[in-house]
């Protein structure tokens, strides 16, 4: 099972240190929260410049919202991304449930989900070299990846998880091991249902703070502020793991469930803890 690392955003400068770091550790993956009306930098852009900075590691959105993006360019964005990289590029989508987010963009919250539908068939037509339609020709470049790169879907209600099966390459589960277990029976349900060929791919996420107890502290504080508009903020910040013992029985409790992918969530900006979470593994 890999391990990768989700990105603090409370300052985009370090950002360069912690990927070099995780890139020349154990880690597969670099992981990037995406809100609008939020200090935190844009993904796909502090994305592309972490993976010029580094040479191995996979760059994943977690996740970007594309309801909130137009389509066309951001089927441009993320094929150019995808190519620059050789294919290190991991997209994972959601539709976001903030409202100043949705005020700030003209999008009508109440059909983003539908939104996304309708965007994921014409960025995977876009993607495969087909026009854009009325009179409107192809649009590129060429992904690395024919089809496009890689997409996750991350989401907790059925049309979420149907999602996957649909459009996706696999799941994106923000939940504990004895929560998460559930969701990744509902998608293999929806992939059998579609027909599709083998298995999706499931990529877990747990947040986590490795340090002293001023590192703890950050990252709780950091943490409870990103959460605040959902009303379960003290809930969330509950679940940090910040044992070295913790870690590793979430680990072990998604490696049971056929986990392929375990993200560790940083908020704290110390960079130190890619050091110390190399040193658990």
């Amino acid at each position: 099972m890999n391990v990768g690392i989700g990105l603090p955003i409370g300052d985009p400068t370090t950002l360069l240190t912690w990927a070099r770091r995780a890139d020349a550790g154990p880690f597969s993956t670099l992981g990037l929260l995406d809100r609008l009306v939020y200090d935190n930098p844009e993904p796909l852009i502090a994305l592309a410049v972490l993976a010029g900075a580094t040479s191995r590691i996979r760059v994943q959105t977690e996740v970007l919202l594309a309801p909130l993006r137009e389509t066309a360019l951001l089927a441009k964005q993320v094929a150019t991304l995808d190519r620059m990289t050789g294919g290190r590029l991991v997209l994972g989508l959601g539709i976001g449930g903030r409202d100043d987010d949705h005020l700030a963009t003209g999008v009508d919250i109440r059909t983003r989900g539908r939104r996304l539908n309708s965007q994921m068939a014409q960025m995977r037509r876009l993607w495969s070299g087909e026009p854009y339609g009325d009179g409107v020709g192809p649009i590129g470049p060429e992904p690395a990846r024919p089809g496009g790169p890689e997409v996750l879907f991350g989401g907790f209600k059925p049309a979420a998880l149907e999602r996957v099966a649909r459009w996706g390459d696999g799941f994106l589960a923000a939940a504990a091991p004895s929560w998460a277990g559930g969701l990744f029976d509902t998608v293999r349900g929806f992939w059998k249902e579609y027909g599709r060929e083998g298995e999706p791919r499931f990529v877990a996420q747990v947040n986590v703070a490795l340090g002293p107890p001023d590192v703890i502290d950050q990252a709780r504080s950091a943490m409870h502020a990103y959460y605040e508009f959902t009303g379960m903020a003290d809930r969330m910040t509950a679940g940090l793991l910040t044992t070295p013992a913790e870690i590793r029985d979430a680990l072990a409790g998604f490696g049971d469930l056929g986990a392929d992918e375990v993200m560790l969530y940083c908020y704290g900006l110390d960079p130190d803890q890619v050091d110390r979470i190399a040193d658990l593994l």
